[in-house]
């Protein structure tokens, strides 16, 4: 079982940046695909960003060029920073890990492990 933690959610105004931040439990954390979900009041939970044991990454269109994931493996931790934010980028922030590290994941259903989230308010 893996446990994550999320953090780094505040109020920031449009035009402000945030860094999330999750921590993992998990020693096998660098083998695993990170993703960053997020869910805006009445709506389903859409996905963010994605990040592979490989490095490499995948972002939906709305957060390309604003939005940057990495992670540390060392430290078992996943990062999103937001840059440019927007009103409509408000939402709990959710991190989420797939044991298979290999594979494109970008629906919830492809991940194993879930983070409680992070709310992220941006208005002025």
């Amino acid at each position: 079982q893996v446990q994550l933690v999320e953090s780094g959610g505040g109020l920031v105004q449009p035009g402000g940046s945030l860094r999330l931040s999750c921590a993992a439990s998990s020693r096998t954390f660098s083998s695993y695909n990170m993703g960053w979900f997020r869910q805006a009041p009445g709506k389903e939970r859409q996905f963010v960003a994605t990040i592979r044991l490989t490095g490499l990454t995948d972002y939906t269109a709305s957060v390309k060029g604003r939005f940057t994931i990495s992670r540390d493996n060392a430290k078992g931790t996943l990062y999103l920073q937001m840059n440019s934010l927007k009103p409509e980028d408000t939402a709990v922030y959710y991190c989420a890990a797939r044991r298979d590290g290999t594979v494109l994941a970008v629906n919830p259903s492809d991940f194993d492990y879930w983070g409680q989230g992070t709310q992220v308010t941006v208005s002025s």
